[in-house]
């Protein structure tokens, strides 16, 4: 099949649409459903992404995309018991490493991987389409299925759910195209190899970066590499846990990512564990009230009239000291920038949300102030010498 014939673009009137390859044929199946322009784009973001994960770490990987930039991705690490419930699988039993990845990834973010579509490393199992099978999800990419695990993902939608088959061995054109008002731009893929020689040029007076840090680097790299810029990504333990993307403002990434990687530490404090939901509740609705309970605008699901909707019985507040404290043990979180930061307010912004590695590509007339910041607070921090925007 040398082309696909799509419903539309980007937006209903934006028509005629397709996918096609000049040269030779597209090295994609389409199993069910009739996925958009948009899907395509993003799991064609998504697979060079779960795919340079897996060839950088050895492990199984997983990613979660909405507008063509990542809401969340992770490698197959065991989740541990709080993990599995504020990720809403500790019903599940034992997961595999492929299903650990899905589940980290679709968790670090839930309101903005509502809807997402998935890109797996590995042929899907059935463990991992269980998962997907329950959640609300647009369609996925993957280099193969299980038959169990394609049968149970086929019902979903009603039967419409779109699912990608790629060729794993499929190597693009290293020049790529496109074209703009017209207007055809041409430039070398990026190609960039990220492994653990990036991370060589340590710059602070901490120089101690762990094996599992580096590993958390990478993963922070590569997903940067294909999310929209400006952008700056937090993980831990093998995940993304905050993305900043597509902001014009480099402090701005860091904020943006630094709340959610303190969403995702504050969904795992007792007073959420131990939110008193109503039997019934979707996990949409309920992931909403925790967004809406651990944030500014709290009053929202505890109000009288409001809270009987939700609870059984009525929360305290989670206060503002109650939730610092809480974040206050943060640590031994990892961020990465695709570019370098240009003032130390990223750093303090960041050493606020417990980071205590940095992989950044350096380049700044101010890169000492910003050494200088993380000497401060001990932070570890090497200079990539490598930028990674994407658009």
């Amino acid at each position: 099949m040398k082309e696909l014939e799509l419903k539309y673009g980007c937006n209903p009137n934006q028509k005629p649409s397709k996918i096609y390859c000049n040269e030779g044929e597209l090295p994609i199946e389409v199993l069910n459903g009739k996925p958009g322009y948009i899907n395509f784009l993003d799991a064609f973001n998504g697979w060079q992404l779960v795919k340079e994960l897996k060839q950088a770490t050895g492990m199984p990987a997983a990613t979660s995309f909405k507008h063509v930039s990542p809401a969340g991705a992770a490698v197959g690490l065991p989740l541990s018991k709080v993990e599995a419930k504020i990720y809403w699988v500790d019903d599940m039993g034992e997961l595999s490493p492929l299903a650990c990845a899905y589940a980290r990834a679709r968790g670090a973010d839930r309101m903005s991987s509502y809807g997402d579509f998935i890109a797996l490393s590995d042929v899907c199992d059935v463990s991992t389409a269980k998962i997907i099978k329950r959640e609300f999800s647009d369609g996925i990419i993957a280099p193969g299925y299980d038959p169990e695990a394609l049968e149970l993902l086929k019902e979903k939608k009603k039967g419409t759910y779109a699912i990608i088959q790629i060729d794993p061995e499929y190597v693009p054109n290293p020049v790529e195209h496109k074209e703009v008002f017209g207007i055809t731009f041409e430039q070398g893929r990026n190609e960039l190899n990220i492994d653990r020689d990036f991370l060589s040029n340590v710059v602070t007076e901490n120089k101690d970066i762990p094996d599992s840090a580096k590993i958390d680097m990478i993963i922070a790299l590569i997903t940067l590499k294909y999310t929209q810029s400006n952008s700056v990504c937090f993980v831990k333990g093998g995940q993304a846990i905050g993305i900043g993307a597509g902001q014009q403002s480099r402090i701005h990434c860091t904020r943006l990512a630094g709340n959610k990687a303190d969403n995702w530490l504050l969904r795992q404090s007792p007073q959420v564990l131990n939110l008193p939901f109503k039997d019934g509740m979707k996990r949409a609705e309920r992931d909403n009230a925790i967004d809406l309970y651990i944030g500014e605008d709290y009053m929202d699901v505890l109000a009288d009239g409001a809270w009987e909707k939700i609870f059984t019985e009525k929360p305290a507040v989670f206060t503002k000291e109650e939730k610092q404290e809480w974040l206050s043990k943060a640590t031994d979180v990892t961020l990465g920038s695709d570019a370098f930061f240009p003032f130390d307010d990223n750093i303090e912004r960041a050493f606020r949300s417990g980071v205590k590695y940095i992989a950044q590509p350096g380049g700044s007339i101010r890169d000492q102030n910003v050494i200088d910041a993380c000497n401060r607070h001990g932070i570890a921090m090497c200079f990539t010498g490598i930028r990674l925007f994407h658009h």
